[in-house]
């Protein structure tokens, strides 16, 4: 396992060490969490595969880390999570060339 990755996961191994210092909001986070993750209408590993998407777009490496790995145990393929990236960045880039259109209007108010 490459450095970064064991650095990552001991970085948040220390997410624990925080909880007390915030803990009724923690502790609200953490089920709230719980219950997003749940299977309902839609399967625990489609939303695994969401998460993993929507980590490449915030950018979070250490989300990439875990939702990858939940995914993977869930019997997820590295060709579904590539997709699953290439469909968010589709949307992220699409999001640009929408707010493209406050630029025309800055510039046409300007």
């Amino acid at each position: 396992m490459p450095d970064d990755v064991l650095y990552r996961k001991s970085y948040l191994g220390r997410i624990s060490e925080l909880r007390p210092m915030a803990l009724p909001a923690a502790n609200s986070y953490f089920q709230y969490e719980k219950e997003a993750f749940a299977s309902g209408l839609i399967p625990r590993k489609t939303k695994e595969l969401i998460a993993v998407a929507a980590a490449h777009i915030t950018g979070c490496p250490y989300c990439i880390d875990v939702h990858v790995a939940k995914y993977k145990k869930l019997g997820g393929t590295m060709e579904e999570i590539m997709e699953a990236v290439m469909v968010a960045s589709a949307v992220n880039a699409g999001a640009a060339l929408a707010h493209a259109v406050n630029a025309l209007n800055a510039y046409e108010q300007n």
